[in-house]
């Protein structure tokens, strides 16, 4: 539009001011890298988070008293390495989710957007980014299973744990062993709780961002931001918790007498509340929360900062 405003034949000073972009696929390798960096620093919540899910699975007391008992247990057992294990799944996973969830969402952003730069309204928005979720999701559940498997596998007896070796050897072994539908084992509720989080996300944090600024103690910074997160981050976290061990658990089930431990996600809630009690499907509370917020500010300060390089050495000539 600016292009427009000027009115000689030649190139004027409106065409040269036109502000340079990078092209989408540079937008969405920045997304999968900066959720696979913030990954690096929060893989621990996440290993944390699903032994707290799969504690008491089958057995009439918990594994785990607290998160806190949890990081204890892993790391006397386990080790230092042992809280990080399943990273290369995780950062599979943000490869595959988050690429494809940025790249679906601005595609579908950019062509719900008026001729006249008018953006879609928030009711649109959130129905963008619950579709590029769902789609997301999709694409990254075999990096999901993976993930869930690799983190649960210290729990187990020595006889009884698979020993992936990395992601690769995981999706190769599954594969193999027990077929490629197994590879998206779990997702329909995978895709629900993107869905879930990604409309709960949406609601909460701009109306905490909202709230914050209007208070008149904040600015728009990077610790509003986080503030923010932290606020939008609880109520995702209480919205999402029971869909999530939902998925974990199927993710993570093995045949019993050749027949399935739980047959859908409705089963697993219901087997939970009934031997376990209707609270512990917000079981891994505090390690889902603590990693939620984190995550989201830690994706947006790599993804400014690798804008930022890239603005500097590619787009200033």
């Amino acid at each position: 539009m600016a292009a427009a405003a000027g009115g000689g034949s030649g190139p004027g000073p409106a065409a040269a001011a036109k502000p340079k972009t990078s092209p989408k696929s540079v937008k969405f390798l920045f997304g999968g890298l900066a959720g696979m960096a913030a990954t690096v620093f929060v893989q621990p919540l996440d290993l944390v988070k699903n032994r707290m899910q799969l504690s008491g699975e089958g057995a009439k007391t918990k594994e785990y008293k607290t998160s806190f008992h949890a990081v204890g247990s892993i790391l006397k057992k386990e080790g230092v390495r042992g809280i990080y294990t399943g990273l290369s799944a995780g950062l599979l996973r943000q490869a595959t989710y988050t690429t494809t969830r940025l790249g679906i969402y601005t595609i579908l952003f950019e062509k719900l957007t008026g001729a006249d730069g008018t953006p879609p309204n928030f009711l649109m928005k959130a129905a963008i980014g619950m579709t590029a979720g769902a789609v997301g999701a999709f694409v990254g559940t075999p990096a999901e299973v993976a993930l869930i498997r690799m983190t649960a596998d210290g729990r187990l007896p020595p006889d009884q744990r698979r020993g992936y070796t990395n992601v690769f050897n995981a999706l190769l072994r599954i594969t193999r062993e027990e077929g490629v539908p197994t590879l998206w084992r779990g997702c329909v509720p995978t895709m629900a709780r993107a869905v879930v989080v990604n409309a709960a996300q949406l609601a909460s944090y701009s109306q905490s961002k909202q709230l914050l600024l209007d208070s008149g103690y904040f600015r728009d910074n990077i610790l509003c931001h986080f503030c923010a997160s932290m606020i939008s981050g609880l109520v995702t976290t209480a919205a999402s918790m029971p869909v999530d061990i939902a998925k974990t658990r199927i993710q993570n089930m093995r045949m019993i007498d050749g027949k399935p431990e739980y047959r859908n996600g409705l089963d697993v809630l219901l087997k939970v509340v009934r031997y376990e009690g209707f609270f512990s499907l917000w079981k891994g509370f505090t390690p889902y929360y603590a990693r939620l917020g984190p995550h989201t500010v830690l994706t947006f300060i790599f993804l400014e900062q690798m804008n930022k390089f890239y603005r500097k050495f590619f787009l200033s000539a």
